[in-house]
């Protein structure tokens, strides 16, 4: 996975010019996930993992309405700057780093809600891979608790050769920021290709980092989930920026 630290550890200082607005991306985020956890659960959630925290996205909305988050990246970069994040917004966050296949060997201990976010799963290239790391985060969730995992729709997306998936114009100290991805598909598999320029006005600087993900379908995901252990294993469509695949241990 060295590939993937990699491409996070470049990618964690600008990582928010992902979104159109991150800091509105948290405030929205905070309300669609205690909503979704609300909705879903079977007994009060107060632990919260995080085992793709990135640079904190929803480990900041759920602490900022009073989850208790512990956070964990394969990414060192990208935890320093959630660190920093949390700090300045005043919220208590345990972050580490820890590749989700080895989350209940780092943790030991289990939590009411394991979540998984944004496209993270993909980085791992096969169904052998994946199922590891949800027998991990089964293992990591307590009886009765949730495990919440975010992942794009690939069956909507699914195509070959390249596609184009712009991220817009961000301008920040007088800076323009222009962000887009490209992706190029072999077969199950696809690389990204993330660009992000700088243009400082007299100069002008592109940065590329590169990272391979598997095109896995939520129905895939859906079946490794109920293999490993979780029950009532379903999709959830509407309730987040990107389709939710969520299960139970009972």
């Amino acid at each position: 996975m060295s590939e993937v630290c990699d491409f996070y550890d470049a990618l964690a200082p600008l990582y928010h010019l992902v979104y159109e607005d991150w800091e509105r991306s948290i405030s929205e985020q905070s309300k669609t996930l205690d909503a979704l956890i609300r909705a879903t659960e079977l007994r009060r959630t107060r632990s919260v993992l995080d085992v793709a925290c990135g640079i904190g996205t929803q480990s900041l909305a759920l602490a900022s309405v009073g989850y208790d988050v512990t956070g964990s990246d394969l990414s060192a970069v990208a935890i320093q700057r959630a660190r920093r994040e949390a700090g300045q917004r005043q919220l208590c966050i345990s972050f580490s780093v820890a590749d989700m296949r080895r989350a209940y060997e780092h943790y030991g201990r289990s939590f009411d809600l394991v979540m998984c976010a944004d496209n993270a799963v993909p980085h791992l290239l096969s169904d052998d891979e994946i199922f590891k790391a949800l027998q991990a985060l089964f293992e990591c969730t307590s009886h009765g608790g949730l495990c919440v995992i975010s992942v794009r729709d690939y069956d909507a997306v699914r195509a070959t050769g390249v596609r184009l998936v712009p991220h817009g114009v961000h301008v920040e100290n007088g800076m323009r920021y222009v962000v887009m991805q490209v992706w190029d598909w072999r077969g199950e598999l696809y690389d990204l290709h993330l660009y992000i320029t700088t243009d400082r006005g007299s100069t002008c600087e592109t940065q590329v980092m590169r990272s391979t993900y598997y095109a896995v379908s939520t129905d895939t995901l859906i079946q490794l989930m109920t293999r490993a252990g979780f029950s009532q294993v379903r999709r959830i469509d509407g309730a987040f920026f990107q389709p939710i695949v969520l299960g139970l241990r009972v």
